[in-house]
């Protein structure tokens, strides 16, 4: 059976289904005018932190406030004042004023007390972003990985700060269980949290999490399509319509369609379409309900891209590439696919019991299906030494590590629900605000595992190709139906050749902090997350057995602490203290084997961060700057064996402190920039393994920056023109824990030119990699996956 050709992808079909999204870019410039406004001098200290995009700057010297943007007075009342003043738009690049987005996370950028990285949607439009992987670019400390050892995960998978984020994505606070690659269609913005954060988001987040706002309905109506084209065959179309429906409701529908190879690799393609309706009642009122759903369908081929290998005399492996393999190589077969289907429905209701307490309920069921196979080249010391004196006669095998992964059908479903409330009020002199509420969820992965039968040279089990001029034909290579040929599925240690596994996992959860105003310019906030965690894990049919069963119950407390200074509205000094832990089986859908006979009881991985920073809105909100310093410790660190997948170990130490920097806004009038700049002394303090002890922590870069600058010719005039870019630097980085294979660092240009022809519509052109330099994004223990190539992408939209 060639499971294979009943999944091909649906080509121009799926490129017509896609609807498309408006990516109009055009840039808001600061404008001002006088406003007359009567209001209670609170109401002032809430309209200068208002996260939308307008700051209030007063003609006339007006009564002192709290520099806080809740602030409650101790009076609970207010006197009124008429005043003068001076409204100020604010850049849309300032990322202090971005909301976090999250009920648990009230406050916007400027007032949460750690590192946070905004993408805006502002920028998201000027590049012309298409994928969550892209958006990410533009935060330093966040590398692409993909699943190692048996199973062979791909999708998005992200380290933070050089520590795993795979399950430690989140859209509007809720958690996307789901694997599978993001498309960037229906995103607002995306804001990454870095550093443990259990006590907001459960276990995990040992690196920082990331949380993808989403398009909405909203009270107005706008309408919005764009089309892109370009280099390797892109072809894309979106679209953004939003209309209000008397008072307070309103719906919304975004789309997409997406067709692409893959500038400078060969036969590596993506064919996808979304859609995310919504719908939204009491827009405006006290009770506000917003339903959404989402789903996704893609259709792609995996890339595990070129091995790294060891040149002969040396002691440092790096990717094949950099001795002059053709970055287009490819080494998968015809049976390599990936093709997922993605369905969630999020309910969130707000409602405001008084001015003093606000409710929250965030709903999300999701369902997850996909089938994934892929070659994992390996390229052994034969093979490297070949491919330095015998270039034609070097072999790579592609059933890479563990003789495998073999393909399988993965179907999961999830849902979480999390009640919580904020309550502002005050016991004597002292302000609160207090957060509190219960999470809960559960997961379920099922897979049905097929196999290869191996008929090659001889009769021998290989499929092997040449490491020079990869095909993607095997003579003989034939994929089974389920069970047809048992004994090549991977071997399980204890298990045999399971043909099913199963994992499932239940987390009930608790939260509550307290900020205390001890000062109007001073608070203290402390805070602690209670989890019981109860997970599964079975394979079953085996060739050696019955099969196995294995289950685990953990009790985790994750607490943390925050000093704020705000002596004005636009600056925050503060420290913050969190931990978060990560049990063993909590990847539940991104890991194949999250539980053996020898890892039950495991400790969990506990982290924690320590860390100084300031922020500082400048300008009347023209311009955002943070600075930070942190140490991050994460103790119980599992270890896992490349070659085999095996847990080995739960005893190691590791650390990463630094600094990290970030500005953004509108330097002078139409000309805006986002820049970030993070070095990180990533280092394993202690091992099982004494030979690692010192070294660096793999996919952790010493030293990244970002920026991405544009400036606008005559706005608002025929002859306008918006011209920028911007460069992303990334230092090499090791590839696993002895420091004995590494990648070199990234450097990648990119360009935009755009112009507007009225209030409506507009047309840019987007350059990447404009130097065609060799980097590498997804990273492996052995292996790397070349970047895009030099590539150029046209894009018409408009707006109404």
């Amino acid at each position: 059976m060639h499971l294979k050709s009943s999944m091909r992808p649906l080509g121009s079909l799926s490129l017509a289904a896609g609807l498309t999204l408006v990516c109009s870019g055009v840039n808001a410039q600061a404008a001002v005018h006088h406003h007359k406004v009567r209001h209670p001098s609170t109401k002032r200290a809430q309209l200068l932190n208002s996260t939308a995009a307008t700051k209030a700057v007063p003609q006339k010297v007006a009564p002192a406030v709290p520099a806080t943007p809740t602030a409650v007075p101790n009076s609970m009342e207010a006197t009124a004042a008429e005043t003068e003043y001076l409204h100020v738009v604010a850049s849309p690049m300032n990322i202090l004023q971005a909301p976090m987005g999250i009920s648990r996370m009230p406050q916007d950028v400027l007032h949460t007390p750690q590192t946070i990285n905004v993408v805006p949607k502002a920028l998201m439009e000027q590049q012309n972003v298409k994928s969550l992987d892209e958006a990410l670019r533009n935060v330093p400390g966040i590398t692409a990985s993909v699943g190692e050892g048996e199973g062979g995960m791909a999708g998005d998978q992200f380290l933070i700060r050089g520590f795993q984020a795979q399950n430690d994505i989140y859209e509007n606070g809720l958690r996307d269980f789901g694997v599978y690659t993001r498309d960037s269609f229906d995103y607002d913005h995306v804001t990454v949290i870095k550093g443990p954060s259990s006590e907001v988001f459960g276990n995990g987040t040992t690196g920082g999490a990331i949380n993808i706002t989403t398009k909405v309905a909203h009270l107005g109506d706008s309408y919005g399509a764009s089309l892109s084209g370009g280099s390797g065959d892109y072809a894309r179309g979106t679209l953004d319509f939003n209309k209000q429906i008397g008072e307070s409701t309103a719906v919304r529908i975004t789309g997409m369609g997406n067709e692409n190879n893959t500038v400078g690799r060969n036969d590596v393609y993506s064919h996808r379409w979304g859609i995310a309706p919504s719908i939204a009642f009491g827009l405006g009122k006290r009770t506000t309900f917003t339903l959404e759903y989402f789903h996704q369908t893609d259709n792609r081929i995996p890339d595990y891209g070129v091995p790294v290998i060891t040149k002969p005399g040396t002691a440092i492996a790096k990717p094949a590439t950099e001795f002059g393999l053709n970055r287009n190589n490819w080494y998968g077969t015809t049976y390599d696919q990936d093709v997922s289907n993605v369905d969630m429905l999020t309910g969130r209701l707000k409602f405001d019991l008084s001015k003093y307490i606000t409710l929250y309920n965030d709903l999300r069921g999701g369902m997850y299906s996909r089938y994934f196979s892929a070659s994992q080249p390996g390229c052994d010391t034969t093979c490297a030494a070949e491919f330095f004196t015998n270039p034609s006669a070097a072999r790579i095998n592609r059933r890479g590590h563990l003789g495998g992964p073999e393909p399988y059908q993965q179907n999961d479903w999830s849902v979480q629900d999390v009640f919580s409330g904020v309550a502002k009020f005050s016991t004597g002199r002292l302000r609160h605000e207090v957060i509190a509420g219960v999470d809960i969820a559960h997961v379920y992965d099922r897979r049905t595992n097929y196999a290869y039968n191996f008929n090659g040279l001889n009769g021998t089990q290989s499929d092997t190709t040449s490491l020079i001029n990869p095909s993607s034909t095997q003579p003989g290579l034939l994929l089974g139906t389920v069970g047809q040929y048992s004994k090549n599925l991977v071997n399980i240690s204890g298990v045999g050749h399971a043909l099913y596994k199963t994992g499932d996992a239940t987390d009930v959860g608790a939260f509550f902090s307290d900020q205390i105003w001890l000062a109007p310019w001073f608070s203290v906030r402390g805070g602690f997350r209670w989890d019981h965690w109860d997970s599964h894990y079975s394979a079953n049919e085996g060739t050696t057995g019955a099969g196995v069963s294995y289950g685990q119950m953990q009790s985790t407390f994750n607490p943390t602490v925050s000093l704020m200074y705000t002596p004005t509205s636009d600056v925050m000094v503060y420290f913050n203290w969190a931990q978060s832990t990560t049990p063993l089986g909590l990847y539940v859908t991104n890991s194949s084997e999250p539980l053996k006979s020898s890892t039950q009881g495991f400790s969990p991985e506990r982290s924690s961060l320590y860390e100084l920073g300031a922020k500082y809105n400048a300008f009347h909100g023209r311009m955002g700057f943070t600075a930070s310093v942190f140490r991050l410790e994460k103790g119980n660190a599992l270890m896992t064996d490349a070659s085999t997948g095996t847990v080995s170990s739960s005893s190691d130490r590791q650390r990463n402190q630094g600094v990290e920097l970030s500005a953004s806004g509108e330097i002078l009038k139409n000309w805006t920039m986002i820049g970030t700049y993070a070095y990180y002394d990533a280092t394993t303090v202690s091992s099982l393994t004494a030979a690692n002890v010192g070294k660096r922590i793999q996919y952790a870069p010493k030293n990244s920056a970002t920026i991405w600058s544009t400036y606008t010719i005559a706005p608002n005039r025929p002859w306008n023109v918006t011209f920028g870019g911007g460069l992303t630097w990334r230092d090499g980085v090791w590839l696993n824990a002895a420091n004995t294979a590494r990648v070199p660092a990234t450097v990648e240009w990119d360009a935009v030119i755009s112009h507007n022809f009225g209030k409506n519509w507009r047309i840019a052109l987007n350059g990447y990699n404009l130097d065609n330099r060799l980097n590498y994004s997804n990273l492996f223990s052995d292996r790397a996956t070349p970047s895009v190539g030099r590539s150029f992408l046209a894009n018409i939209s408009a707006t109404y």
